[in-house]
Parts: C-alpha cells; structure tokens; sequence
C-alpha cells in the first residue's frame, strides 16, 4: 500500500511517496521545493498560502505517476500558527517564529508566573519564540488578530484544514506550544488565562494515527483526484523523525538534525523535575503513547545562514567545496556554544561568530573553512554535552547515538560527533521525518500493529551508516577547553532559569 508524506522543514518541504511490501518500505522523492519566510516591514512571515500551492502541485504530480495513495499526512517544525475568523477564512499570514517583535516577552511572563509555575505546568523548555510568548505579545500589543479570531491552529493544522475543511489540532505540535499541560491532557487553562487568550480557540488535540477527514470535493474535482483520506501523524517533524529512528533498544538516544538539531531518548511519561528545569529540557509529545525527552539545539541553521551570507556577497560556495575546506582548517582553533543568543537572529553570522571568539580570547576565524570547521567541531562539542545531560536526567547510559535527518548527509558532523561523544554514531534514515510520518500513516490501517513493529521494517529498508569514535584524546582535550569558553554564555542551562 502506498502513502504520501509530507515533510516540511523551516528551509524546504518535500513530498515522498511511500509503498509497502514484501520487501520492505520503499520511497520515492515526488517534489520538492523551498520555504522561504518573506519579510514585509519589520514583520517576518511564512509564506502559507505558498505552501498550500506546493501541497497540491504534489498531488498532481503523484496523480501524474500513476499513483493512487491511500492516505496522507502532513509534518512541519513547531510553535508557529496561524488564525480563522469567523468565517473560516485565514486571518492573516503566519508570523515566523524569529520575527524580533516577539523578544523580550519570555522574560516578562516568566516574572509574573515563575518559571517552575510555567514548568510544571507544561513539561517544555524555555524559548523565546514558544507559542505562549508569541501569543502573549499579540494579546498585549493590541493585534487585531486577537479581536477577530475564532480558531487557533498550528501550521501542519492549518495546512490540513486547507485540503479537508477540517478544523482539527493534533497532539505532538500542541505540545511545543508551552500552553499544553500533558499531565491534565489538555490546553492549560491557567496559562492561557493569565495571557488573556480564550480557551474556545482551541479544540481537543486529537492523537496521532487519528483520520482527520478526506480530501475537500472541490480539491478532487479541480486535480481530477479521488477522496484521499488525511491523517494526523506525528505532525511536529521531531515526533516523526523519532518515529523512524531504527533502535533496536527501548533505552536509545537519538538526534534529529536539520536546521534545528533535536536531542534525547524515548520516555512513557514526562519527566517534570527541578533536575530538567534547571537544564532547560523539554517534553514533547510523542507517537505511540510516548513523550520525547530532548534539549533543542540551534543545528545547522547556524552554517546555513553563513552561507547566504556568502552567496550575498558574491562569494557562494558549494556545501562539499565548503567541508572540503573545513577539513583542511587549524583544528579546534575557534569553539563557541551554538546555543547562544548571540546566533538567533538571521543575517551577518559570520560577523557575529567572530565577536564571539573575539570576547572569548580565541583566535577569530576568517575565512570560510575555517568558519565552517568552527560550527561543525561547536556544534560535535555540545551534543556530548546534551548527551551527558540526557542521561542524567534520563538515568540512563547510552551505548552511541542515532543521528537522523538530513544532517547526517554531512559527514564530517556525523564522524565528529561519534569523535565527541566517544560512542558509535548511526546515521540513517535522512529522511527521518517523511519515514516516521508514513510509519504512523501504516500504524493508523493497521500495516504495522506498533511503533516497535515500524522500526523494524524501518531497520531493514534503509541503510545506516555507522561512525566509530577516532582521536579520543584530542577530542578531550578540545570538550574541556569547550566547556571552559562556553561558561559565561547566556544559553548555559543554569542561565535559563
């Protein structure tokens, strides 16, 4: 049987076809295209109406192979939503989660309610652009939104309600939020109180592997498509990239890479402790009765940006021309903490890596290997890190780390990272996410009857590549000078609360 997932991540979005057989999973890439935010003013928006576009350009070209799904799901990053009014008509385009008029409100709200009151409340770490504060920004600047709003719904929500008419949210996504009190199983009316935004915006969050409607009439008629059933997968693409991580262990770590990089394991329930308050970890929710115990850290956006940056200057460069040179650069002569604030903002990366290693007494990298190499070793550094928070806080030892995502693509991050950690790194599947949404989509016919039974036809569909540590002295070395540079930055786990 066959599926169609879509994944869409804060830089592109992809349509994959899957099918199911005796042999296995297998998938096939039926289009891609970009995601990129538009900037009107002072204002950074997504531009929604083009995603919904390139939704049904992927129906029709899967129509055009021949294809007849028998369902599909939908995935895309987190804490982002969008507004219906009245007459079930978009109020306005979403806002993008790095739009700067939502800083400074998680330091206000925090003030008022504490943050353990929020913590405890809600299991989910402290970030600037969670929904709760955007939300709390928009009620106490007087948007009009608010006023003329009559349904809250997340992107991956929204973009459903687009091909159903169905108004439905889903649980994984909900729970980004910082506004879900998974405990009561529920939106958390106090929260969502004392930011003055009504409760009668949200609706139940339904579970993943719920259908949530079909193809609208008027969608079918215009692509000359049957019905296709829709359901709610594992809507947030973390919950879906866990889903395809191919453990063989219940106790696994895991690391989602992408723009963002996404680290933790596998929990039955959330582990709300003074212990994952005091390092800033999360608990999202999870496909399969699960919750997801991790710690978001900035990825590769990071190298991304500094990139553009180059192609803006007239100075582009291919991504195997770009490691080809960090290869090649001083070893570990720059390291920062990827989590600083310092690197949220889009624009002038590299300005701002060198201020950092400039205020840290490092040598100040200047060229684009060496740039390059700086992020990569940083970002290997701070994923031993989490990992070790990760079992601390999970009581857990980890055997290695599986890496998922398009991430692990880049070889140089997976090799240092197995070199960081000291532990094997297995890396696969790439596209995690678009595997774990087709998974749940499966769970929900009854192809796979759990989440256990899907990793293993996982596991025995795709490769996985397997890094082994190297080098370990010099690597412990370069994590205590890390550890040491990274001290004073405002991203430390101690500073965020």
């Amino acid at each position: 049987m066959s599926v169609l997932a879509y994944d869409l991540g804060a830089g592109s979005g992809r349509a994959l076809l899957g099918h199911l057989n005796d042999r296995g999973i297998e998938t096939s890439e039926i289009h891609r295209f970009k995601n990129e935010p538009v900037k009107v003013g002072e204002r950074m928006h997504w531009d929604i109406l083009r995603l919904h576009h390139e939704l049904l350009q992927g129906l029709t070209l899967v129509k055009q192979q021949g294809e007849k799904p028998e369902s599909l799901g939908i995935d895309s990053w987190g804490v982002d939503f969008g507004l219906l009014g009245s007459n079930g008509e978009l109020l306005g385009n979403p806002y993008h989660y790095r739009d700067t008029q939502f800083n400074g409100m998680m330091d206000q709200v925090r003030q008022e309610l504490t943050s353990q009151r929020i913590f405890e409340r809600t299991g989910i770490q402290f970030l600037s652009f969670n929904t709760l504060y955007q939300l709390a920004t928009l009620q106490r600047s007087g948007s009009p939104l608010l006023h003329e709003a009559e349904r809250f719904l997340m992107i991956p929500d929204l973009l459903r309600y687009f091909l159903t008419g169905e108004a439905v949210n889903e649980f994984t996504n909900a729970t980004t939020t910082q506004l879900y009190n998974p405990s009561a199983g529920q939106w958390d009316s106090e929260l969502l109180a004392h930011i003055r935004i009504s409760e009668k915006l949200f609706g139940e969050a339904v579970l993943p592997g719920t259908r949530v409607g079909q193809l609208r009439s008027s969608i079918c008629n215009d692509l000359g498509l049957s019905p296709i059933p829709v359901i709610a997968v594992a809507e947030h693409d973390t919950g879906s990239a866990v889903v395809a991580v191919p453990a063989t262990e219940r106790s696994f770590a895991y690391l989602s890479c992408g723009t963002w990089s996404l680290m933790g394991t596998e929990i039955d329930h959330p582990a709300i402790s003074k212990e994952s308050l005091a390092l800033n970890f999360t608990n999202e929710g999870g496909a399969g009765g699960t919750f997801r115990l991790l710690k978001n850290i900035m990825g590769l956006w990071i190298l991304q940006e500094s990139m553009r940056e180059w192609e803006r200057q007239g100075q582009g460069i291919s991504y195997d021309a770009l490691l080809a040179r960090a290869e090649q650069a001083p070893l570990f002569a720059s390291l920062f903490d990827p989590d600083d604030e310092l690197f949220m903002p889009s624009g002038d990366m590299t300005t701002r890596i060198r201020q950092y290693c400039r205020d840290t007494g490092q040598v100040v990298p200047e060229d684009q290997g060496a740039i390059a190499r700086a992020i990569l070793e940083s970002l290997a550094l701070k994923y031993r890190r989490v990992l070790e928070w990760t079992e601390q806080l999970s009581g857990q030892a980890f055997n290695g780390l599986h890496m998922v995502g398009g991430g692990i693509q880049n070889r140089l991050l997976c090799q240092w990272t197995a070199n960081s950690i000291g532990k094997p790194v297995w890396a696969g599947p790439a596209e995690g996410s678009a595997i774990g949404n087709m998974a749940v989509q499966w769970m929900a016919s009854g192809a796979f009857k759990d989440i256990w039974e899907a990793r293993k036809a996982i596991r025995d569909s795709f490769p996985v590549t397997v890094y082994e540590p190297q080098d370990g002295s010099i690597w412990e070395d370069a994590y205590g000078r890390f550890l040491r540079v990274t001290a004073s930055s405002n991203s430390q786990a101690g500073s965020e609360v």
